[in-house]
Formats: structure tokens, C-alpha cells, sequence
């Protein structure tokens, strides 16, 4: 790039700085209005004389009124995208997603709301890209402690499980019932640990797919806490992204989770469907509701959605219940929309 071209892209920056460009419409504006002020009181046929007259002053009061007035409204409409900045600014939050500023031919506010939202879209490509290394850390340590548990602990206890059905089998009869309860423990603990290591590591998601996985997430809750599931599970044909699949499993699991632990509820609906090139899962409870949406695994749920561009709202009315919906737009295994 020559030296000219250079002075010239320096210049034309600076040129266009806010606090440049903010000046030059206001002086413009000013200009504007005393230029149009004078203009009038030239051409009316109202005069002043050297001395004012009593009579005179209502004439001057009156074009002071409509300069400073039409000063005020253009200036008013002028610099009104500043208001939106503010506003939007306030609205900003780290764990969802901003909503940018329509830019409506600002003329020199232009620059400065596509500064604005282009810093929103690079903080949200970071975030995301953040959020994403740290749940695939975290998805990779649930399938390491899964398979630790399948492979160690549960190979461990099914020995211990087969060790005591034989010391069952050649144990005096006064020692068989001890052994019998210690054999039912150890059962019990070896179910438990194979119920664990299904809930961090979901095979039948990857097996089957979504609709084979959210079936067994809740038949598996209402086993567990006696709360009647009611389903309605209609998937796309086609495997999903597997990104998208697993968002909508871990989401289900958590709000299924806490309402198990927080609603106090007696029926759940769980509801999965494709429509207008969308998914949505909606998990709604009859419990108490009043949920503070700052707990975290809310916002463990607000950061999975953002790894697919998803929208999850959270609706939770005090003794009305909670219902929460995962908008996500719709992506098959090959990546097309």
C-alpha cells in the first residue's frame, strides 16, 4: 500500500470516529435550524427598531420558540439510536443471546451501532466456542467415570455378587440369611452402579437415537420417583446432529431432575416434535413452580442450548408449575438444514 493510500485510510478512520461524527451532526443540525431562522425573520414582514418595543418582544419570543423547538426535534430524532445502544447495552447476558440493533439509515451513528454489533457477535463466538470445549471436556470425563464404573466397580461387585452366592451355597444355616441380605446389597449396589453409568453415558443415545433415549430417560424417572410421564415423542425421520440430540437429552435429564427434586409434582409432560423446520422439546410439571432461573443447571442448560443455536425459555409462574421449551432449528446427521 503506498504512503498516499495510507494517509488517506488513516484519515478517512479518523473521520468517522463517533465522537467525529456525533459533532458534525449536531453542528449541522444547529447550522441548519439558525440558517432557516434567520431565512424567515428576512423575509417576514415583522421588524425590530433599534430600541425594542414592548409589542416587539412577543415576535422575538416566538422565533426564539420555534428555533430552539426545531432544535430539539431534530436532534431528538437525530441522536434517538443512542437511547437503543443504552438500552441494548443493559440488556446484554453473558449465558443468552443479545438481540442487535436494527440499523435503519442512522447516517453517521452507523459506524457506531456496527461496531456494537459486531463486538455482541464476536463475544457470542467466543462464548460459544468456549462453552463448547468445556462440555466436551465435561462429556468426555462422564463417558471416562461411566466406563470406570461399568468396567471396575461393576466387574468388582459381580465378583463379590458371585463369591456370595457360593459361600450361600456351602455356608452353615445359622450364617445364610446374613448372607443372603450382604448377596441383596451387593445386588442392589451393582444396579445402582449400572443406573449411573447409563445416566453419564446414554449408549442407547447413540445407538438408536433421540426418541429411543428420551423413552428410556422417562421410564427410567418414573420408575425411580413414582411420577406419572406423560409422552408425546414425534421425531424427525432422519438421525439428527448428534451435537442437537445430545442438547435435547442432557436439557430433558436436567429439567427432569429438578422436578424430581424441587416441584413436588404428581404428572409431567414431556413433549418432542418437528414442525416449520424447527424441533421443540417441552417439559412442563404441575408442582409449585417459582423457579429462580439462576441456579446451575439452568444455566448448565442455557449454555447447551447455545451450542446449537437453540432458544430455551423457562416458565415457572408461583403454584402453577414449570414449563421448560428448547426451540432449536432443525439440522439432520449430514449437517442440512
Amino acid at each position: 500500500m503506498s504512503l498516499r493510500a495510507t494517509i488517506a485510510d488513516r484519515f478517512q478512520r479518523r473521520a468517522r470516529t463517533p465522537a467525529r461524527a456525533l459533532f458534525r451532526r449536531v453542528f449541522v443540525i444547529n447550522g441548519l435550524v439558525f440558517a432557516l431562522g434567520t431565512l424567515v425573520l428576512a423575509l417576514s414582514p415583522a421588524t425590530v427598531s433599534a430600541r425594542i418595543r414592548l409589542t416587539e418582544i412577543p415576535v422575538l419570543a416566538v422565533g426564539l420558540a420555534v428555533i430552539l423547538a426545531a432544535n430539539a426535534v431534530l436532534l431528538r430524532s437525530s441522536l434517538a439510536p443512542l437511547d437503543q445502544l443504552v438500552s441494548s447495552m443493559q440488556r446484554v447476558d453473558p449465558p443468552r443471546r443479545s438481540d442487535r440493533i436494527d440499523d435503519h439509515g442512522n447516517g453517521d451513528l452507523h459506524h457506531l451501532i456496527a461496531s456494537f454489533n459486531a463486538m455482541l457477535d464476536r463475544l457470542e463466538a467466543e462464548r460459544t466456542s468456549a462453552s463448547a470445549s468445556a462440555l466436551a471436556a465435561q462429556e468426555g470425563e462422564r463417558q471416562r467415570i461411566a466406563r470406570e464404573l461399568h468396567d471396575e466397580i461393576g466387574q468388582s461387585l459381580t465378583v463379590a455378587l458371585l463369591t456370595l452366592r457360593r459361600a450361600v451355597d456351602k455356608a452353615p444355616a445359622q450364617l445364610r440369611e446374613d448372607l443372603h441380605v450382604a448377596q441383596e446389597t451387593v445386588r442392589a449396589s451393582l444396579d445402582e452402579v449400572r443406573g449411573i453409568a447409563r445416566r453419564l453415558r446414554p449408549d442407547v443415545l447413540e445407538d438408536l437415537g433421540l426418541h429411543s433415549a428420551l423413552n428410556a430417560l422417562c421410564s427410567e424417572f418414573a420408575q425411580a420417583t413414582g411420577i406419572v410421564v406423560a409422552k408425546r415423542i414425534k421425531p424427525p425421520p432422519a438421525r439428527l446432529d448428534p451435537n442437537m440430540e445430545l442438547v435435547c437429552y442432557r436439557v430433558a435429564q436436567e429439567a427432569l431432575t429438578n422436578v424430581a427434586r424441587h416441584a413436588a409434582a404428581e404428572t409431567v409432560h414431556l413433549e418432542l416434535c418437528a414442525a416449520d423446520n424447527r424441533l421443540t422439546l417441552r417439559i412442563a410439571d404441575d408442582g409449585k413452580g417459582g423457579v429462580v432461573a439462576g441456579g446451575a443447571g439452568i444455566t448448565g442448560m442455557h449454555e447447551r442450548a447455545l451450542l446449537v443455536d437453540a432458544v430455551l425459555t423457562i416458565t415457572s409462574p408461583s403454584g402453577a408449575g414449570t414449563e421448560v421449551r428448547l426451540v432449536v432449528p432443525l439440522r439432520t446427521a449430514s449437517g442440512a438444514e
